[in-house]
């Protein structure tokens, strides 16, 4: 956002302003996801070190996914690699290494919790982070706005001519609004049928996370748009099939119960 300092120094030391934006999310997200697992009764003893490693390997795979698709870029300079203060970090490769690395410890660690019980008590607090950190992040970074335009909405960024549409603003009221939604969901009580958060999260914030990227921004040749409109649709489908796979079911009559065939009444004798 122009106007607002994008990084500042420390003696020969620089820090960019919404890398600490994005510590402050991670940090609100962490103490939250703690919170809400503490009351589902898991065991906390290794939620640390799950954190730790799920933020490493988002690292790892948010980085290798952009170096990927701007391949013409870093091609012949290794170097350029791993040069993360200079910007270049793709969502969507961050979620999904940090789903396999996920998904392999918690079935290590917690192998007695469900894995959809543990993933409906993460989910909202990782979707209440992304919320805090799209507006702490991208907002105050080079280059953070989306397209010209011409409307009072219109922010000036740091790096881009004109006044830009503010994507991180927009994108933090939407998983503001989905974290609300999976409160709300919560609180009538489908908190209770395993996996339908996690699902409902998973197809909305894939469809919107689409939808943003090709009308927002639709830089198609620029940080792998396509791919990321790709990946959008398949958490969306992913999230679908969840809610198929833990639809509510009804609840099969236990052998003393009567059957909807079976008349509950006693039988009369017949008569002579």
């Amino acid at each position: 956002m122009r106007g607002f300092p994008t990084s500042f120094h420390l003696g020969p030391l620089v820090f960019h302003t919404y890398g600490f934006g994005l510590a402050i999310a991670a940090y609100v997200a962490y103490l939250y996801a703690r919170r809400r697992l503490e009351r589902r009764g898991v065991d906390l003893g290794r939620f640390g070190a799950l954190t730790g490693w799920l933020l490493v390997a988002a690292l790892v795979g948010a980085r290798g996914a952009h170096v990927a698709t701007n391949w013409s870029y870093y091609q012949g300079h290794p170097l350029r690699w791993f040069e993360v203060w200079h910007g270049g970090l793709a969502s969507f490769g961050g979620i999904g290494a940090a789903l396999v690395v996920g998904l392999w410890l918690v079935r290590r660690w917690w192998p007695t919790v469900p894995l959809a019980a543990f993933s409906d008590a993460l989910v909202p607090a990782l979707v209440a982070g992304w919320a805090l950190g799209r507006v702490l992040g991208p907002q105050f970074m080079v280059a953070g706005g989306g397209h010209l335009t011409h409307s009072w909405i219109g922010i000036a960024y740091q790096g881009q001519p004109g006044k830009r549409v503010p994507v991180p603003l927009i994108q933090g009221a939407e998983d503001g609004t989905l974290w609300l939604l999976l409160i709300y969901l919560e609180h009538r009580g489908w908190g209770r049928v395993r996996g339908i958060v996690t699902g409902v999260a998973m197809t909305i914030w894939g469809l919107v996370r689409t939808f943003d990227e090709h009308f927002l921004l639709g830089q198609e040749s620029h940080s792998g748009s396509i791919g990321v409109q790709l990946a959008g649709l398949v958490l969306a489908a992913a999230g679908i099939a969840t809610l198929v796979v833990h639809r509510p079911r009804p609840r099969a009559p236990q052998s003393n119960e009567p059957t909807p065939s079976t008349p509950s009444t006693p039988s009369t004798p017949l008569r002579p």
